[in-house]
């Protein structure tokens, strides 16, 4: 049995927590770096942009992994990986297509990545224990799953439980990312603008990062 937590082992416990600053904080605050997070959201509104800008801002805190089950090192990944610039990153990202197995293998190697982007969740096979076996053996990671959607929320009942579980709750919209629980910076609704041109034209109004 675990020991109980008092009121000052609660208060004084230290996390560590990615302390961006600009759009990032407004909009998603300082999350702790490890844990799960969970992005949702219709084709067509940006995603795969929103998922490498953040994997960009996400490598000043450590190495990022992006698993690309679903595109793979495709044609479009690649012009989306020179229209993010992500290249000026050099090798603190990497891109990977692997099976949560292969993964693994990965994850286990000393100084293997600390943040693995999974795109999408619907790819990886996994139950909800597997689910929880993953998160609870790489519990120093921070994972970050795209999910694929069935009208207004996750395809799959396991894919929703996990969205339920995550830390972070992203929503991806019009071609802005808002947070939808637990993290919210001091400018959570305004929504962080992946694409300026392609938000204002969706929602009808200017607005600035």
């Amino acid at each position: 049995m675990k020991k109980a937590l008092s009121s000052t082992d609660i208060l004084t416990k230290k996390y560590n927590l990615i302390k961006w600053d600009g759009s990032w904080y407004d909009n998603f605050k300082h999350p702790e770096s490890r844990g799960v997070w969970f992005i949702s959201g219709n084709s067509g509104n940006g995603k795969t942009a929103f998922m490498l800008q953040l994997a960009k801002a996400l490598s000043k805190y450590g190495r990022v992994l992006y698993n690309s089950l679903e595109e793979g090192n495709s044609l479009t990944m690649q012009e989306a990986w020179k229209q993010q610039n992500v290249a000026e990153c050099g090798r603190r990202i990497q891109l990977i297509n692997e099976s949560i197995s292969e993964l693994e293998i990965r994850l286990d190697k000393r100084q293997s990545p600390d943040i693995i982007i999974i795109d999408s969740w619907q790819y990886t096979d996994l139950n909800w224990e597997r689910y929880l076996l993953l998160k609870r053996k790489y519990h120093n990671k921070l994972f970050i799953f795209n999910s694929q959607m069935d009208g207004s929320k996750p395809m799959g009942k396991t894919a929703l439980r996990v969205q339920y579980d995550a830390d972070l709750k992203i929503w991806v919209e019009g071609f802005k990312a808002f947070s939808k629980g637990r993290y919210l910076g001091p400018e959570w609704e305004k929504g962080y603008i992946i694409w300026k041109e392609g938000a204002i034209k969706y929602w009808g109004q200017s607005t600035n990062n």
